[in-house]
């Protein structure tokens, strides 16, 4: 079945529009615990800068310029020319294959399915390098990592209705804080993301203090554990 029956079927004029099933709300609440442990290796492991925050990235590109401090812009600058080369590559492969609300689309699958390889690459590089890389394999753990906050982020636009932010939550914060408040309709899945986003950063940073050289193994398990999540739905 193509993807634009099953948007009809769940778009009828005068019905409710459908939602997300469980499994896909399990699946996203998985990808925000995987881009928590990206962060968690990315700011505190490699260079101080965020895998799939931006527009900290922008803030921190801006002190590291007023300092003079040339570790520091080459970071931010790898991390945003990572975080756009990602989303844009998925934007392009994603294009005309917008998800329903029950449903990924078999893009966004693989360019998760993409990412979770190259998350595994990078922590074969870091189980190898002990958790300890050099100056060159900084920088290039650290344009990989937000290259794949990027190919989520895109593929999690690409998703539509079935999916929800990943890699950046204040506005999703400030949103269920608004409707909370103001409208009384919050949606209570927002909180999951939330606990999502803090467990997946704290269970990669206990193993990080702990055994360095398997802290990259978290955000791959993660996003390989989303996958089969979403699969319980069908494609």
């Amino acid at each position: 079945m193509s993807d634009e029956p099953r948007k009809q079927a769940t778009e009828t004029p005068g019905r409710p529009a459908a939602e997300p099933g469980t499994a896909l709300r399990v699946a996203v609440v998985l990808l925000v615990a995987a881009s928590g442990a990206v962060e968690t290796i990315s700011f505190i492991a490699l260079d101080h800068v965020f895998a799939g925050v931006m527009t900290s990235n922008l803030a921190l590109l801006g002190m590291a310029v007023g300092r003079a401090q040339a570790t520091g812009v080459t970071a931010a600058v790898l991390a945003l020319a990572g975080f756009g080369l990602g989303a844009a590559l998925t934007a392009r492969f994603a294009r005309g294959h917008e998800g329903t609300a029950r449903h990924w689309p078999r893009p966004v699958v693989l360019c998760l399915a993409g990412e979770a390889l190259l998350l595994a690459a990078g922590a074969v590089v870091w189980a190898v390098l002990g958790g300890a890389p050099g100056r060159t394999a900084r920088d290039v753990l650290q344009f990989g990592a937000a290259l794949t906050m990027g190919i989520q982020s895109g593929a999690m636009v690409a998703a539509g209705r079935a999916a929800a932010p990943t890699t950046y939550l204040t506005g999703t914060l400030a949103t269920f804080i608004v409707k909370g408040v103001g409208a009384g309709r919050p949606n209570r899945w927002v909180p999951v993301r939330l606990a999502g986003l803090f467990a997946g950063a704290a269970a990669c940073m206990a193993v990080l203090r702990t055994a360095p050289g398997w802290a990259g193994v978290v955000p791959p398990v993660l996003v390989v554990c989303a996958l089969l999540a979403a699969a319980s739905s069908g494609f």
